[in-house]
């Protein structure tokens, strides 16, 4: 019971904050008003619109919102979302195009589970589609996971990531952005100490923490200047009670948004000030620019607490994939055993998460691997998202990505079958 009042206080507060949005707009929105006209009723109805939406929007998992997708034969074709596996703690799912010849590129998503849905990569799927049949890691909310589904850790990550690529088959080309680097990075090592003939036919590492040591980050370096101790008094809270995970430990959602939104407080502070402006000029739009980034933005997730915590004890205080010391359920998923599995790494110049050279720092534990296997890219003046989802990646990465999985598949046809 020690932290459930501290979790329901931030709901609380939330929930006020959204209230009082509502609240400002109805009032100021009193026909009644409009007899003496007074821009501060404008004002006062704008600040409301954007609080309530912008407060609302946390507790909310955005929709996928992939209506269709255009195809060589001249047709729009709908997008079905389809789970193909279902599991506690996140799904496999699958965006079936039905009426198009299927793609013979098959491609595996591994989403973030940062804080963020795996919505956050709707683009990145949206511009996949027409080439690749995309699957995606669709992680749940660890509040909506009764207590009773038990626990769930850096390790059984792994082993849920390397399930999904059983299920897809060895033909199955792995794209991991961002924080399951490392983790799409030894699931891979852990396939081909156990079964070899299961691992993926490529793995991208896009902007992955693969040694954070290498280029310190503030976000990457943050497990070095705090204790565990001191992680689990002020980062974990207990689920409140109206949620179906009541009791579970958890690192909240709100708080990690909290932190998002800290290392750029000027810049968010600007947006939404901007958008209050825009709205009582009547120049704002529901699918405006600001609120296709926000919706997406302030919508997120709580993890469980042994994943966040075993996360930073094991990723980044012990680097334990920079080590190549990572085991899982004792066995050692050496990196150096990845001998046949073509991986390219790609960063972003800018990139302030992430920063340069600490996903490339896989190349170098790839010991096993041939150098024509192995491939790097860094792209000139993108930031973290620019690498996965903005035009760096429309125009820039996905062309090259799609590149070295069309290699990769030529050399897997062209290789002699052992007969």
């Amino acid at each position: 019971m020690r932290y459930m009042a501290t979790y329901d206080m931030m709901e609380t507060l939330r929930n006020t904050n959204q209230w009082m949005g509502a609240t400002a707009k109805a009032m100021a929105s009193y026909p009644m008003f409009s007899m003496v006209p007074n821009p501060a009723f404008q004002w006062m109805s704008a600040w409301g619109e954007v609080t309530e939406r912008a407060y609302a929007r946390m507790v909310v998992k955005p929709g996928w919102r992939l209506d269709f997708v255009s195809t060589e034969d001249g047709k729009d074709h709908l997008v079905e979302v389809e789970t193909v596996l279902a599991k506690p703690f996140g799904d496999l799912i699958h965006f079936a195009v039905p009426g198009r010849t299927p793609r013979d590129r098959k491609v595996l998503l591994v989403a973030p589970m940062s804080g963020h849905y795996a919505t956050l990569l709707r683009s990145t799927v949206r511009s996949l589609l027409p080439d690749c049949e995309v699957y995606i890691t669709d992680w749940h909310n660890a509040r909506d996971i009764p207590v009773s589904a038990g626990k769930f850790d850096v390790e059984d990550y792994t082993l849920y990531l390397a399930e999904f690529i059983r299920e897809l088959g060895a033909d199955t080309h792995v794209i991991a952005v961002c924080q399951p680097g490392p983790i799409a990075l030894v699931a891979t090592a852990y396939l081909a100490a156990t079964t070899p003939a299961a691992q993926p036919a490529s793995l991208t590492l896009i902007g992955g923490p693969i040694d954070p040591d290498a280029n310190p980050s503030d976000v990457t370096d943050f497990g070095n200047r705090v204790q565990m101790g001191q992680l689990e008094e002020t980062m974990i809270q207990q689920v409140g009670f109206q949620h179906a995970g009541v009791g579970r430990k958890v690192y909240p959602g709100l708080l990690q948004l909290m932190s998002f939104m800290a290392m750029n407080s000027d810049t968010h502070s600007k947006a939404f000030t901007d958008q209050i402006i825009r709205t009582a000029q009547g120049e704002a739009r529901d699918n405006d620019k600001h609120n296709r980034f926000y919706d997406e933005y302030l919508a997120v997730m709580d993890m469980t607490a042994e994943f966040y915590l075993s996360t930073v004890h094991r990723i980044f205080k012990q680097r334990e994939v920079a080590r190549n010391a990572f085991y899982v359920q004792g066995i050692h998923a050496d990196i150096s055993k990845i001998i046949s599995v073509p991986v390219i790494v790609v960063e972003g110049e800018n990139d302030d998460i992430s920063a340069p050279g600490q996903c490339l720092a896989a190349l170098d534990l790839l010991t096993g691997l041939p150098k024509s296997l192995k491939a790097s890219h860094l792209e000139p003046g993108a930031g973290h998202y620019g690498i996965f989802a903005g035009k760096s990646w429309r125009n820039n990465i996905r062309p090259l990505v799609l590149d070295f999985i069309a290699g990769t598949q030529q050399r897997r046809k062209s290789k002699p079958s052992k007969a």
